[in-house]
């Protein structure tokens, strides 16, 4: 059974609210409340479990409190529960519900990858370097250890959430990141594949010009938008429900690595048509992963608002807000 447990600290004039809050929801469990226990900032502790189904619900009513603003509230996800007759009564009330999205937690997830740390751009040069050598060498292995370690799937579906709330800010602190990062990347392992030309590293095949990984790389055409949109819509749902397994599958679909250590290799070797088939499929894959991730949250959204509207309908209704 999904659970979250939920910690608020509250001002003493706004415990009662809270507690009134919690305590009519069929859903909340495993309320406890100590009065004058929390410091910085001072005032009441207020801490329950719920079902994560319902958490959205409780989520705002906490938050029509002012509770986040006035005090604080902290989610954590529970691993193990040992539940009673009372919640597995209040999960069957839940009907389909109980596999919810909790969308303040899906939404701090993108969020924290939408934070660019020094790191992102090096992890971004060294997914770049790690694609050039798999493309000198025609080593599909490379290729796609080359996109698990890139970071920028976090960057996109970043931008995907700013689209989506509006946030411009964050649209375009992501697209300032990618461009920079990408540009970065590029310049970085252009040079080193000139190290590569110039001491002759590159594969005896490569060097004939037989180049199966870099002609699949920069040959954009219909399947390269098919598999970015499939690898966004499962992106998107993947973050939603928190299954990093889908999520490492996405990392290593998508062409936007392989594309830009493509463009970096073509240009050192001089194959400017290959550079420049490279670019392409680099900016069909991240317009594609942006406009899709965006489609995908929203219509999540609105069907869980459906689910969620006939389940009130059906007079299973959870917080009550005072």
């Amino acid at each position: 059974m999904d659970m979250i447990h939920i910690r608020a600290v509250s001002p003493p004039d706004r415990t009662d609210g809270i507690v009134e809050c919690l305590a009519d929801d069929p859903f909340v469990l495993n309320l406890i409340v100590h009065r004058g226990a929390a410091r910085n900032p001072d005032g009441d502790t207020v801490a329950c479990d719920v079902l994560a189904g319902a958490a959205n619900d409780v989520l705002r009513g906490l938050r029509d409190l002012e509770t986040d603003v006035r005090g604080s509230l902290v989610i954590e996800p529970v691993d193990t529960a040992f539940v009673g007759r009372a919640s597995e009564g209040a999960a069957g009330r839940l009907r389909a519900l109980p596999s919810a999205p909790v969308w303040d937690q899906v939404e701090a997830r993108i969020r924290s990858e939408g934070r660019y740390a020094p790191s992102f751009y090096l992890y971004l040069v060294i997914a770049g370097l790690i694609g050039s050598v798999g493309i000198v060498t025609n080593s599909q292995i490379l290729i796609v250890a080359a996109m698990v370690v890139g970071p920028e799937y976090g960057a996109i579906v970043a931008v995907a959430l700013g689209v989506d709330r509006g946030d411009r800010g964050m649209v375009r602190r992501g697209l300032s990141a990618l461009c920079a990062g990408f540009l970065l990347t590029i310049l970085v392992t252009f040079l080193f594949s000139l190290l590569i030309r110039g001491f002759g590293f590159q594969s005896e095949a490569f060097d004939a010009g037989l180049r199966p990984v870099s002609n699949l790389i920069n040959t954009p055409n219909f399947f390269s938008v098919a598999v970015a949109t499939l690898a966004g819509i499962v992106g998107i749902v993947s973050l939603t429900e928190a299954r990093t397994s889908a999520l490492l599958g996405v990392f290593i679909s998508v062409t936007t690595i392989p594309a830009a250590s493509d463009i970096s290799v073509s240009v050192a070797f001089t194959s400017w048509p290959e550079a420049g088939g490279s670019l392409i499929q680099l900016l069909v894959n991240i317009a594609v992963l942006i406009l899709v991730g965006t489609a995908a949250l929203r219509c999540q959204r609105a069907l869980w608002r459906r689910v969620d509207r006939k389940r009130r309908a059906a007079g299973l209704t959870g917080t009550r807000t005072p």
